[in-house]
C-alpha cells in the first residue's frame, strides 16, 4: 500500500487567480488576444491546409517536448521513424520509438481522444498508459533520486512511492488520488475565459502533484495541447510546446517559483504563491500568442509562396522537378486540393505530361494523395521545412 502522509488539498490552493489578484485584469486581456489571433489565423487555412501543417506541428510538437526532458530527436529522425526508417544507432533507435509514440498519442488527441476530459483523472492516466505502453524498454525504467535505485514505469498507474523534483519534495503518494480529485473538479466546467487563464495553472498542478513515477512533463504539455484544442478549437496548427522549448530556463524557472509558498498577506490565500502563479500564467498565455504570430507569419500566402517556388526554381535547374510543377502547387495552396481530373488544365498540357510531373512531386513527399484517384493535398516535409518554413525547428547536423 502507498504511504499516506495525509496531505490536504489545502496544500494546493490556488487553482486559480483569484478575483482579487492584481493581475487578473491583465491575464483576462491576454486571453482575449489568444481567443482572437487563434481564430484568425485557423480561419485563414483552407481545411486540408490545415490537416498538413497540423502532422508537421506533431512532430515538433514532439521535439520541443522531449527535447525539454533532454532527449534530442530532430524532426527529420521522427518523420522517418513514423515511415519505419530508423537508426542503426540503439540509443538513437529508442529515442525515435519515444517520439513515435509521442506523435501518436497527439494524434490521438487532435482526433477527439481527449475531448472535454484532458483534465480528468481518467485522461490522464490513459494519456500517460498510451505514451508509456509504445515506449521501448529502455526507456520505461526511472531512478530515484538520492538512493539511485531503478524502478520500473507502469503504464497509467499511479505513483506508489515518493518522489522529489529538484527542491520540490512531492505529496506522498498515497495522497494522489484525492489531489487528482480535486484536480479534476478545479479546472472542470469553466466559462471559456476562465478556462483559456487557468491552463497554465493546470499545467504546473499537474508536475507539482507528479502523479506518475515518470512522464509527468510530458502528459501535461499534452494535456495543455489538448486543453487549448478544448478551448481555443486550435486545429492543432500551433503548439505551445515550441515556446515553452525555445525558453525552457524561464519555463522551468516560472514552475519552480511555482512550487513556492505564499510569500505574504498580498499573495492570495492559498498555501502556494498566487503571484507566482500568475506570472507563470501571464508568460504562458504570451508564449502562446507568440507561436501563433509565428506561425501565421510562416504560412502567409505569398510568403509562403515565394519561399517554395524558390526552391522549386533550385530542384528544377537541378534537373530534379519539371517544369510547371509550381503550377500545381500553387492550385493546391490556393484551393487546399486539386481533383487529378483537372491536372491537364491547371498545367495546359497534355494529361500524361501533368500526371508525369504530379508522380514527381507525389515521390518527393510534397504532395500526398489517399488514393491513385483521390485528390491532391498539400505535404509540409520535415526535410523541407527549414526551406518552406524557416525557424520552426533547428536544422539538423
Amino acid at each position: 500500500m502507498s504511504l499516506d502522509r495525509g496531505e490536504t488539498i489545502d496544500k494546493m490552493q490556488p487553482m486559480r487567480i483569484g478575483e482579487g489578484s492584481p493581475r487578473l485584469g491583465v491575464l483576462r486581456d491576454l486571453s482575449v488576444d489568444l481567443a482572437a489571433k487563434a481564430a484568425a489565423f485557423r480561419s485563414s487555412l483552407p481545411s486540408e491546409i490545415q490537416v498538413a501543417l497540423a502532422h508537421l506541428v506533431r512532430a515538433m510538437n514532439c521535439y520541443y517536448s522531449n527535447l525539454i526532458e533532454g532527449h534530442d530527436t530532430h524532426p527529420i529522425d521522427i518523420e522517418r521513424a513514423l515511415n519505419n526508417d530508423f537508426s542503426d544507432n540503439p540509443e538513437q533507435r529508442d529515442l525515435q520509438l519515444e517520439a513515435r509514440a509521442h506523435i501518436a498519442v497527439q494524434e490521438w488527441i487532435d482526433a477527439g481522444g481527449l475531448a472535454g476530459r484532458a483534465h480528468s483523472v481518467a485522461g490522464l492516466c490513459e494519456t500517460h498508459a498510451r505514451f508509456c505502453e509504445q515506449l521501448p524498454e529502455s526507456l520505461l525504467w526511472a531512478e530515484m533520486p538520492g538512493t539511485g535505485e531503478r524502478v520500473r514505469v507502469e503504464p497509467g498507474a499511479l505513483r506508489t512511492s515518493d518522489v522529489r523534483v529538484g527542491r520540490h519534495i512531492a505529496i506522498s503518494a498515497g495522497a494522489v488520488p484525492r489531489f487528482l480529485d480535486h484536480f479534476e473538479w478545479a479546472y472542470g466546467r469553466l466559462g471559456r475565459s476562465d478556462a483559456i487563464i487557468a491552463l497554465a495553472a493546470a499545467h504546473h498542478r499537474h508536475v507539482w502533484i507528479h502523479p506518475f513515477l515518470d512522464g509527468n512533463g510530458r502528459v501535461a504539455r499534452l494535456m495543455s495541447h489538448a486543453m487549448l484544442l478544448d478551448t481555443l478549437d486550435t486545429g492543432g496548427v500551433w503548439s505551445v510546446a515550441r515556446g515553452l522549448g525555445r525558453t525552457a530556463q524561464d519555463y522551468k524557472r516560472h514552475l519552480a517559483a511555482c512550487d513556492l509558498p505564499r510569500r505574504n498577506d498580498l499573495d492570495g490565500r492559498g498555501a502556494l504563491s498566487e503571484e507566482a502563479l500568475a506570472s507563470f500564467t501571464s508568460y504562458f498565455l504570451q508564449i502562446c500568442i507568440d507561436q501563433v504570430d509565428f506561425m501565421a507569419g510562416l504560412v502567409e500566402p505569398n510568403r509562403l509562396r515565394t519561399r517554395i517556388h524558390r526552391w522549386i526554381d533550385e530542384e528544377a535547374t537541378l534537373g530534379n522537378l519539371p517544369a510547371k510543377a509550381g503550377t500545381i502547387i500553387d492550385a493546391i495552396l490556393y484551393r487546399g486540393e486539386l481533383p487529378r481530373g483537372e491536372l491537364d488544365a491547371v498545367v495546359g498540357s497534355g494529361e500524361r505530361h501533368a500526371r508525369r510531373i504530379a508522380a514527381t512531386l507525389l515521390d518527393l513527399g510534397v504532395i500526398v494523395s489517399e488514393s491513385s484517384r483521390a485528390p491532391l493535398r498539400m505535404a509540409f516535409p520535415a526535410a523541407l521545412a527549414s526551406r518552406w518554413m524557416p525557424g520552426l525547428f533547428p536544422d539538423k547536423n
